[in-house]
């Protein structure tokens, strides 16, 4: 990279690396992003959905472009057989998003609060100083945050943990589609399609997403071919087997909770380069935004000398995800089709699908036993998969 002095460095334009650079930009500190695309757009690997919880939380937000987003009030959960109920929770909703535009717009804010953001370029090596890191080229920065994905560079290089336990996604996009109950998140549970996670199909903005995710296997297009048996599947729900996505997304997801070591003098993870992904749901975007925005503020505080290393101590508020571990244990292991099938619509089925999608609201807290009375179950005469 070219000579750069800057109060600190950020590698990747991630959710959380560039809430990280607003942040510290806001401060009035010299930081800049380095994000080896050309575009903050591109070659995305998640499905864009915020929940609730952060619109409310995150004033980063505030101003997010209507259409940028579409609001989904509700989720719609299938058993392995087809039969599902409706969960909604009183004025909790989902935000499917145009991500790339998202990614463009929070990228555009970063700029707007004073930092630098540098395209095409890579992260490729640091030596320790004194007062920091030297990047190469000259280029010196006080403090230095990985922001750049599930296989950091960053992590590497200063030898923190990174993960080791991960699902494989892959998502269609089909533009100009649309499907019946467009206000429902639909979410398929499947052992034998989807091994530890889910297969899901919702309407986004401007299109259709659907997308399957399972334990990582030794051969990640093992996923690729059974989105052919979950089209197969859900085609008398929605069809697409005939239809030529416009766009594909495959990457893969941390779900084993926070690595460890997750920080050095100095040095700092966020985002998913920390681990920062519900080991359950597979939700990161708001905790990046969180964290990514309180790390700034934490880092800022330290180099203005107002407190102690954030290395030392913010990290301490990372999310530990010990109940979420738990369930991923149990999901992982103890997976069963045949019991979702028996249980789905139950009150434990609807409890646990309640901590998953909402967070504790609703569908069983008290005083909303109500929920229980708009819960459907439906069974459909389908086809399933051989």
């Amino acid at each position: 990279m070219s000579p750069v002095h800057s109060d600190c460095v950020i590698v990747g334009a991630s959710f959380a690396g560039l809430a990280c650079a607003t942040a510290l930009a806001r401060a009035g500190l010299e930081v800049v992003v380095l994000e080896k695309k050309s575009d903050p757009g591109e070659k995305l690997h998640t499905t864009g959905i915020i929940v609730k919880d952060a619109i409310d939380q995150i004033a980063l937000l505030d101003g997010l472009p209507d259409e940028m987003v579409r609001r989904i009030p509700g989720v719609r959960l299938y058993a392995p057989n087809l039969r599902y109920v409706d969960l909604t929770a009183p004025g909790y909703y989902f935000l499917a998003t145009d991500t790339p535009e998202v990614m463009r717009w929070l990228a555009e804010r970063a700029e707007q609060a004073g930092a630098r953001i540098v395209y095409g370029q890579s992260f490729e090596r640091l030596e320790r100083t004194q007062s920091g890191f030297e990047l190469g080229n000259g280029a010196t920065a006080r403090y230095l945050v990985g922001a750049d994905g599930p296989r950091s560079a960053v992590a590497k290089a200063l030898r923190l943990g990174q993960s080791e336990r991960f699902l494989f996604g892959v998502e269609y996009e089909y533009r100009g589609a649309e499907i019946a109950d467009p206000d429902k998140l639909h979410c398929f549970i499947d052992r034998r399609l989807a091994p530890g996670y889910i297969g899901w199909v919702v309407a986004g903005v401007g299109m259709v997403q659907i997308g399957l995710a399972r334990r990582m296997s030794s051969d990640p297009s093992s996923v690729h071919g059974a989105m052919a048996f979950f089209l197969e599947k859900i085609s008398p729900l929605f069809d697409f087997r005939t239809r030529r996505p416009a766009s594909v997304r495959a990457g893969l997801i941390p779900c084993g909770g926070i690595v460890r070591p997750v920080a050095a003098r100095r040095a700092l993870l966020v985002g998913d380069a920390a681990g920062m992904v519900s080991p359950v749901t597979a939700g990161g975007i708001h905790t990046a935004l969180k964290h990514g925005l309180a790390a700034g503020y934490a880092i800022a505080d330290y180099l203005a000398g107002k407190r102690d290393d954030p290395s030392g101590w913010f990290v301490q508020s990372y999310p530990r995800f010990r109940a979420k571990r738990a369930l991923r244990f149990m999901f992982d292991h103890f997976q069963s089709d045949f019991v979702f099938n028996l249980l789905l619509g139950t009150r434990p089925m609807r409890l646990a699908a309640g901590m998953i999608y909402f967070h504790h609201k609703g569908v069983f807290e008290p005083g909303h036993d109500r929920i229980q009375d708009e819960v459907r179950l439906e069974r459909r005469t389908t086809k399933t998969t051989d």
